[in-house]
């Protein structure tokens, strides 16, 4: 009787041990057709990059003379050491596309400006912008002056591709990155810009810099955008700097722990049906996010996502009318896989009837 029930003890843990060891290789052989690249379904772009033989970034998308131009950064793999600061993106020139057509040949115009050329550049050439006025165009990007800290500049030239030729100086009054150039419907021009973290917005308040300024904390307000009108040279503001309030549907402000809503970088306005949308980068939550206001000054009132997140740490966005249709220009790492070395693309966005604009995720 005991052999028996030690026979029966033995055979029942044999059995079970297989039935456990057969169960772990088929959850091991699952998991390795699930994690297997050549099974898994990746997710695939629906736009390809405009250009592949250099990195571009940041791009600013303007009509000039019946052809697209896009103002972009140019990404470079200089070997600059990482940080949260971005000394990464370490750009020191531009270069300008245009493209007849969305989706037509694009054209590479060469070295538009060299940070060499800029008497009082130091580093780092982020993301710039253009305009055209008194039958001249305008390059207006931020670069860090020898002292380290952001400032925007300025260049000129007859032809929208460049090259263009810098002022001597910075832009009186002007600071931190990311300008942009918005035309109003009565000629005026006015210039949003900004950005926090390592374009150091949070060190200047009241228009007054402090070296010593850190990131603000969750539960305190939240840092706004600036915004100045420019003079008729198109080289100096009209006015002192003010910020642009960005609030939520009740008129309050946000606060930096609202990171999915906040104001990061990449300010961009244009105008639709009458009212003026001014679209942002929210950085660390990686939206491209709208809101909408009465006038250039703001207050702006939230509204909702443009462009869902794109593989790599940044997006940065410009969105332009074209032949009656609207796109939205921006930035992944379908080339490189790496934050610092991106691609310029552009998908087309859509409005619904009240004038809202439908969220677009770039990837199927």
């Amino acid at each position: 009787m005991k052999k028996s029930n030690l026979l029966f003890t033995v055979t029942a843990s044999l059995l079970f041990f297989m039935a456990c060891n057969n169960e772990a290789k088929k959850e091991q052989t699952q998991d390795k057709v699930k994690n297997d690249p050549a099974t898994v379904k990746r997710k695939e772009p629906v736009s390809q990059p405009l250009v592949s033989h250099i990195y571009t970034a940041d791009p600013s998308a303007h009509i000039f003379n019946g052809h697209i131009y896009i103002y972009p950064s140019h990404d470079t793999a200089t070997g600059t050491p990482e940080d949260d600061l971005g000394s990464h993106f370490d750009m020191r020139d531009y270069h300008i596309l245009s493209m007849d057509s969305v989706g037509g040949e694009v054209t590479d115009h060469g070295v538009a400006l060299n940070i060499k050329d800029i008497p009082w550049a130091g580093r780092q050439l982020w993301a710039p912008d253009a305009a055209y006025a008194n039958n001249r165009y305008y390059l207006f990007f931020p670069v860090k002056d020898k002292k380290d800290v952001f400032r925007i500049g300025v260049a000129t030239s007859d032809k929208p591709e460049g090259p263009f030729k810098a002022e001597k100086e910075p832009i009186k009054g002007t600071y931190s990155i990311d300008p942009c150039v918005f035309k109003d419907d009565d000629g005026s021009f006015y210039m949003y810009f900004g950005g926090i973290w390592g374009g150091q917005l949070q060190r200047w308040n009241n228009n007054q810099y402090d070296s010593t300024a850190k990131n603000r904390k969750p539960d305190t307000l939240a840092i706004l955008p600036r915004i100045a009108k420019l003079n008729n040279d198109m080289k100096s503001l009209a006015e002192p700097v003010k910020e642009v309030k960005l609030v939520d549907k009740d008129g309050k402000l946000f606060n930096e722990k609202d990171n999915n809503k906040r104001f990061f970088e990449a300010a961009w306005v244009f105008k639709y049906k009458g009212k003026y949308y001014f679209t942002y980068s929210t950085g660390d939550t990686h939206l491209i996010c709208y809101a909408t206001g009465d006038n250039p000054y703001g207050p702006f009132t939230y509204q909702g996502v443009v462009l869902n997140p794109v593989d790599g740490w940044t997006n940065h966005e410009s969105i332009v009318e074209i032949n009656g249709r609207w796109y939205i220009f921006y930035h992944d790492v379908q080339l490189s896989g790496k934050t610092h070395l991106r691609n310029v693309k552009v998908s087309e966005l859509k409005f619904n009837e009240d004038g809202s604009i439908q969220p677009l995720t770039v990837y199927q």
